[in-house]
């Protein structure tokens, strides 16, 4: 986790602030050093995984999060629901290697304005940063073109007319419940836990046990599996990221 303050930081209140996360130390370099050409923006941190990316939201309280569908531990888009939950008026922007229907959908449903795979032109990222700060709903333009994903998200919503809640919604942790299951996920103990966390290990063992108690599973390792299971988790490194893209100098922008 990295807190980043920015060489324009004393214009800052005429920049806007975005929280990078992914996994990949390289990308993030990248990432960071495109934002950062355009003055408007100020990167204020670098999250690696879903635990770090929760901190760092609450602490710095970023306009926006550029972040990767697949984290190491819970995925970005569960973690993107926390974010909505912890901070209703960020804004999210997801990353991918490659982008389909399905990825599309999740991310409507997790509240997200724009969809980048990570070979996009340095230029057209900033572009789509600025577009959704300035309160563009870019995923819009993805149903419009895909009927059958239009068509998916039309049902989706007659359902929510319906019913008043989204299809098959699942278990809602807090964030700081999200929090521990993802540094479990990682493989950290309780002690481990506590010291990443900055909380105490019994405050561990509590949220814990509510995890446990809302997933209706009866140790950490159904947890896990129930996790897995529900694709809410991703197991090990994702494969490694083409950011070569990422680290050549954006266009000057001009107007």
């Amino acid at each position: 986790m990295q807190v980043v303050r920015d060489a324009f930081e004393g214009n800052a209140m005429y920049q806007r602030r975005v929280l990078i996360v992914d996994d990949h130390p390289f990308f993030r370099v990248g990432l960071r050093r495109v934002l950062s050409s355009d003055e408007r923006i100020a990167v204020i941190g670098e999250a690696s995984n879903g635990y770090q990316a929760l901190h760092l939201v609450e602490v710095e309280r970023p306009d926006l999060v550029i972040m990767d569908v697949q984290l190491p531990g819970v995925t970005g888009l569960q973690i993107a629901n926390a974010l909505r939950r912890q901070a209703p008026s960020i804004a999210i922007i997801f990353l991918s290697m490659h982008v389909d229907d399905d990825r599309l959908f999740a991310a409507i449903r997790a509240g997200a304005l724009g969809f980048l795979t990570k070979d996009t032109e340095p230029a057209v990222i900033i572009e789509a940063v600025m577009a959704v700060l300035r309160g563009e709903n870019l995923l819009r333009q993805s149903v419009l073109g895909s009927p059958a994903l239009a068509q998916r998200v039309l049902r989706e919503f007659r359902m929510m007319g319906q019913n008043g809640v989204p299809t098959d919604p699942g278990v809602t942790l807090s964030p700081r419940e999200l929090e521990v299951l993802d540094c479990l996920i990682i493989g950290n103990s309780n002690k481990e836990i506590a010291t990443r966390l900055y909380i105490t290990e019994q405050t561990v063992k509590n949220h814990m046990t509510s995890v446990l108690r809302k997933l209706q599973v009866d140790d950490r390792v159904a947890a896990l599996r129930y996790a897995v299971t529900k694709g809410w988790a991703e197991i090990g490194p994702q494969p490694y990221a083409a950011v070569l893209p990422m680290i050549e100098e954006p266009a000057a922008r001009t107007g």
